[in-house]
């Protein structure tokens, strides 16, 4: 049976495993599971692959997006650039593309782990519908790994930001540190943090909300819950808001072809 899974910690809900649950079951996809892999540690990463030899995909989500990276054979273009990946393909052999290319080492195994990010994918795609000729500037708040697909796909738009961190880091403002026009000029705002995830939802990154205005569009990557206290904030000044959920969808259909894909690239 082929198998397909998320890792990551903790992993007490998967969005992933019941939206592919429920499509395996509404599209009559047979002899295919996905499960979840809750791994404190990716020390413990080699010993899951040889412990589930079926598996053909796994997703990646908080905290190894970026620290999966060593683990693999191949890493495509774009999960390059943004330095992090959420989505593995586990093939059985070379693909002669990367052969050729002299990318893959000597491999003492009998599958390769290739990385591809689909979280950018996801973010562009249900992004662009909703900015306006006001979103010339965004502020990103938190950096992680979520964050650096944000900032790919902004780049790739040609929208500058600004990022907004707790602790002291090299180009990053501190949210203590937060000027009203800093707010009140960059009108795409964008959590990429889990601050405000259910259970704690009356949690929010601490920014001045009060300079936030009908021109803002306020994006959270959280989906639940579906309105955040973030979005709630932004709603209250009469901002335009979007959750996180059409972009996990579009991320796990975009992962799908990933691993269904016969070429090196989807």
């Amino acid at each position: 049976m082929k198998t397909y899974g998320i890792i990551g910690y903790p992993l007490s809900h998967s969005f992933s495993q019941q939206f592919f649950t429920d499509k395996f079951a509404k599209e009559g996809i047979e002899d295919v599971k996905y499960e979840v892999h809750p791994l404190k540690s990716l020390n413990d990463f080699d010993a899951l692959l040889n412990k589930y030899p079926h598996l053909c995909g796994l997703n990646v989500t908080i905290p190894h997006k970026v620290d999966v990276i060593k683990f693999l054979d191949w890493t495509s273009v774009e999960a390059k650039e943004i330095g992090a990946v959420n989505c593995i393909r586990i093939a059985e052999e070379s693909p002669v593309a990367a052969a050729l290319t002299g990318e893959l080492g000597i491999i003492d195994k009998n599958f390769l782990l290739e990385g591809f990010n689909t979280d950018a994918y996801g973010f562009e795609t249900s992004l662009k519908p909703l900015l306006t000729s006001a979103h010339k500037r965004a502020m990103i708040l938190g950096d992680g790994g979520a964050a650096k697909a944000v900032k790919f796909v902004l780049r790739k738009n040609d929208i500058p930001f600004l990022t907004v961190v707790r602790k002291p880091t090299p180009g990053c403002v501190l949210y203590e540190d937060l000027t009203a026009e800093q707010v009140a000029s960059h009108k795409l705002i964008i959590n990429t943090t889990p601050v405000g995830t259910s259970p704690d939802v009356d949690a929010c990154p601490p920014i001045p909300y009060q300079h936030i205005g009908h021109e803002h569009l306020m994006y959270d990557l959280i989906y639940n819950p579906p309105v955040t206290k973030f979005l709630k904030n932004g709603i209250d000044q009469g901002a335009a808001i979007k959750n996180g959920y059409e972009m996990l969808v579009l991320q796990a259909e975009k992962s799908w072809e990933i691993w269904n894909s016969k070429a090196l690239h989807p």
